[in-house]
């Protein structure tokens, strides 16, 4: 959804009031007494819905991403809309700026919030098929007082170890011959540290099937055997990033520019949440204009396939 038709479609409160209820309506009323999507009411004076087993009433925000916050459901729409405008996003005071926010940290919180429902989404699919993987380290910010004297190189209190993956399928063209791959869905997660236990856990964790794994050589992926059907390693380099390592590599690229160009100084303890924002719009970068509905049922039913 761009600016002009946000604006027409959601003038005010109550315009925003009526679609999360149709949508809410459409996608089903979740009871969190009955556990399970009920028949549902709906009591227009007092805006909210009531179960028609137990009666518990459950609001418009309630079971999702807005749940106990006092924002208006127009600045959660507006928010919606704001990270589903662009691929690169917005830094946290433009955000805050765009939102009429009068406190920063009101601002990073609601950010915060979405990227975890973002998450929370992608967590319900696993890579399948052929599989590319690597890692990065990514620039994190550190308190000299609680770290010390900092380290140099990849051990460095400043690195965080990302593990990306991607689904690489090859095609051929049939007039020409040419060989090339297509790039499915992403992953990417913090873990401790590159080795074998971190490293196997994660590819346990985001895959399923019959996996054909391609790694460079690094020794924390020697022992792959049990976990995925095949498993091809390649030297890194410039033959490996072009051809065989090509979407994770690309991936990373974009990564690390984003977030030196858009979010700085930030702390290992959100980096989770700034991947699953990074992942979500990668894994839907052809939904244009559809990203917004998509965005706006993952806040509501991040569980829902």
């Amino acid at each position: 959804m761009n600016l002009i038709d946000f604006i027409q479609h959601f003038p005010d409160e109550e315009s925003c009031e009526t679609f999360i209820k149709s949508f809410r309506e459409k996608t089903g009323v979740r009871c969190k007494t009955c556990k399970d999507t009920t028949k549902h009411y709906w009591f227009s004076g007092r805006k909210f819905f009531e179960c028609s087993i137990c009666r518990r009433r459950t609001s418009l925000k309630s079971g999702t991403v807005m749940e106990k916050s006092k924002l208006s459901l127009h600045t959660w729409l507006t928010a919606f809309m704001l990270f589903s405008a662009t691929k690169k996003g917005f830094s946290c005071l433009e955000f805050q700026r765009q939102l009429g926010l009068s406190r920063y940290e009101t601002a990073f919180n609601l950010m915060h919030k979405i990227r975890v429902f973002m998450g929370k989404r992608d967590a319900l699919y696993n890579l399948t098929d052929m599989i590319e993987y690597d890692d990065c380290y990514v620039t994190v910010a550190t308190n000299k007082s609680e770290v010390g004297p900092l380290k140099r190189g990849k051990g460095s209190q400043r690195k965080a170890s990302v593990a990306v993956a991607a689904e690489s399928v090859p095609v051929e063209n049939p007039e020409s011959g040419h060989q090339s791959k297509v790039c499915g869905y992403f992953k990417m997660e913090v873990i401790e540290s590159v080795d074998r236990e971190h490293v196997n856990g994660f590819i346990k964790k985001n895959t399923e099937g019959d996996i054909v794994l391609f790694t460079d050589r690094n020794t924390a992926y020697v022992d792959l055997k049990d976990i995925v059907s095949a498993h091809f390693t390649v030297v890194s380099g410039k033959e490996s990033t072009n051809d065989t390592l090509r979407w994770v590599h690309k991936a990373i690229s974009n990564l690390k520019r984003k977030l030196l160009g858009i979010n700085h100084m930030i702390t290992y303890k959100y980096l989770q949440n700034y991947l699953n924002e990074f992942v979500y719009k990668l894994n839907r970068r052809y939904f244009g204009e559809k990203l917004f509905d998509r965005l706006v049922l993952a806040s509501i039913y991040p569980y829902v396939q």
